[in-house]
């Protein structure tokens, strides 16, 4: 390819690594230069509003269809997204089939005093935008109060450390990638608390009809992680879900043996739907299909707004 390669990425500093990350990869896996590909940062409708729950907004879309719009309009060749934002139904004239190794899926715990989930006080307040972590936390201590939080990293944790949270809850990938493992109070397993769908993958998107593109991307897919987005990303086209609905998935991949198990929440919280999953790697898609199918039977809607 003689021309220049552009990369689309929401502007917080986490995105922009992620970009970075999607460029170095590029790089060591083809003939183009640091100089043949540039990062262009894009605003999206979820950095704009801090102060409302994504399902209020909209829910589908808002960290994505901006960085879509720019990339059906030619003005980048590659959209980079954190899996876990992105509506589970791909946009039209668009493909999603490109995914980085995936960084740690679990969820970790900030205190401002080191504390435990089961150590902290009585009715004490977490922060979180996501009802799926509210649901899950509920599940270990009932007392707690959850209480909103937006806004990037830097942002969230310092609203804790002004006192308005006693604790805080993320992605264990963001942390890292941040430089911010020793703020950590606890690591959650992924057992204890599900992760949401595609939790630590990097997503890259580009248009259907650029074969080019599609090229280089096949360099740098990562294939284990791969097949663990299908499967996982199956089960939320099944319920027809996006970043904001209930529900945690996590696969894990074990010689020819794939596993997936799942949670999804009623709209309240009040009912819980698990189920697990364990069969052929190659049978990956055909899982999350299932798994997806029996929530929905199980839950009968109960999860949709």
């Amino acid at each position: 390819m003689n021309k220049r390669i552009t990369i689309g990425s929401r502007g917080s500093k986490l995105a922009l690594l992620y970009a970075q990350k999607a460029k170095d990869k590029i790089i060591e896996n083809t003939n183009l230069v640091d100089g043949d590909i540039i990062i262009k940062s894009i605003t999206t409708k979820g950095d704009q509003v801090h102060d409302t729950r994504l399902s209020d907004l909209g829910g589908k879309g808002l960290f994505s269809s901006n960085i879509e719009k720019e990339l059906k309009d030619n003005n980048i060749d590659i959209a980079v997204h954190a899996l876990k934002d992105m509506p589970a139904i791909e946009t039209d004239g668009l493909i999603t089939d490109t995914f980085l190794e995936r960084n740690d899926p679990r969820e970790i715990l900030i205190t401002n005093n080191k504390k435990k989930l089961k150590e902290l006080h009585l009715k004490s307040v977490i922060g979180t935008s996501s009802y799926r972590r509210e649901f899950q936390i509920k599940k270990i201590r009932p007392d707690i109060k959850c209480k909103l939080i937006r806004g990037n990293v830097d942002t969230r944790i310092k609203k804790l450390k002004e006192g308005i949270y006693d604790a805080i809850i993320l992605s264990y990938a963001g942390i890292k990638y941040l430089n911010y493992e020793n703020e950590i109070s606890e690591i959650f397993s992924a057992e204890e608390i599900i992760p949401s769908v595609g939790q630590g993958i990097i997503a890259l998107q580009s248009r259907d009809e650029d074969k080019d593109t599609a090229s280089i991307l096949k360099k740098i897919n990562h294939p284990e992680t791969y097949k663990r987005a299908h499967a996982e990303r199956n089960i939320l086209k099944i319920l027809e879900g996006d970043c904001e609905t209930a529900i945690g998935a996590h696969s894990k991949i074990n010689g020819d043996q794939i596993t997936l198990e799942a949670e999804l929440f009623s709209l309240d919280g009040s009912r819980r739907f698990y189920e697990k999953k364990t069969g052929k790697i190659d049978e990956y898609k055909k899982i999350g299909t299932e798994i997806g199918t029996i929530l929905k039977q199980k839950s009968k809607n109960s999860y949709k707004r």
